[in-house]
């Protein structure tokens, strides 16, 4: 690949992500390859503008564009960690948004039956799910990422003090909703690997399963708990996440770790892992979430450090067999 075609190739991935299929660049044509599935005729005809712009901008002097529209399977990717309060349920938040930003269909699900938060993240708190044929409809929210969660079915701050069949059973009925066109559903799975991870792994095989860890020891014990459990069910690890990782002060602007720094990383590289990327311990990223507008939902620092570990996750869905 000559240095043109790189620069290129990354300049078409600024603007469709991963739905650039291939590019091939020749005498200065650019032939490119998009996959559209899923995809309005206004939104395909956007896309269509937005590469050929880009091609045009980055030097190529013609640009040929295909577009198929390949009928994807759905998959699920499982967010798990082997603690609570590692910031798990945000990152499933935002890894969703990211992904259909990216031009993904994504829908979320909220698993943690007892304690469900994605409706306050995602900004559907108090909207019940219709249903058709016995089966619920997923709650739309504002940011393209249509979810179900317990937290739309009981009352806010109402206890759920349910045994693990019928915990089970209510995973059952998020998962086997109308889903409609939706290729990629995230599941924000409860912390620690009981009832909920084992009927997950049972009846709703993920085709991935990401590890979101803050940096220190303790944690790290617990997320390697959660990686065995997934092993075990012979699901994938797509990666692992350090979250909480970095806290620059905003009044001196000096930078400290008080969670450490790098654990996460070293231990993805001590088991063979991928590591998909940092989220910094920012007090924007906790202000927007309780606010219910995730920070990938924008372009700022706090965005892309989400939409990196999006493009990551993607790449290895897209490059899995």
């Amino acid at each position: 690949m000559s240095v043109d075609e790189q620069a290129l190739r990354g300049a078409l991935e600024q603007v469709a992500g991963a739905r650039l299929q291939s590019l091939r660049l020749t005498d200065g044509v650019a032939t490119i390859v998009l996959e559209v599935g899923g995809l309005e005729r206004l939104d395909r005809d956007k896309l269509e503008m937005a590469v050929r712009d880009a091609a045009r901008k980055a030097g190529a002097t013609e640009a040929r564009i295909a577009m198929t529209a390949e009928k994807r399977m759905r998959r699920i990717i499982a967010v798990g960690s082997g603690k609570g309060g590692v910031g798990k349920s945000t990152l499933s938040t935002n890894l969703a948004v990211a992904m259909a930003r990216l031009g993904r269909k994504v829908g979320l699900v909220d698993a943690d039956i007892y304690g469900p938060s994605q409706p306050r993240l995602l900004a559907t708190e108090g909207r019940r799910p219709e249903a058709e044929d016995n089966k619920m409809i997923p709650v739309p929210s504002p940011f393209g990422v249509p979810m179900l969660s317990m937290g739309h079915l009981v009352e806010p701050g109402q206890a759920i003090a349910w045994r693990g069949p019928m915990a089970g059973n209510a995973l059952g009925q998020l998962m086997d909703a109308h889903w409609g066109d939706v290729e990629i559903i995230v599941v924000d799975l409860p912390p620690g690997t009981g009832d909920v991870q084992l009927t997950m792994l049972s009846k709703h095989k993920p085709a991935g399963a990401v590890i979101v860890s803050t940096p220190q020891d303790l944690a790290l014990m617990d997320a390697t708990r959660a990686i065995g459990l997934f092993e075990q069910g012979k699901v994938p690890i797509i990666g692992m996440v350090e979250n909480m990782a970095g806290y620059i002060c905003p009044h001196c602007g000096e930078e400290s770790d008080p969670f450490g720094n790098g654990g996460a990383e070293a231990a993805a590289r001590t088991m063979g892992l991928p590591f998909l990327g940092r989220v910094p311990l920012d007090l924007s990223i906790r202000q927007q979430s309780d606010a219910g507008n995730p920070p990938a939902a924008g372009d700022g620092p706090q965005g892309e450090a989400f939409a990196s570990i999006a493009r990551a996750v993607l790449q290895w869905l897209d490059t899995a067999q």
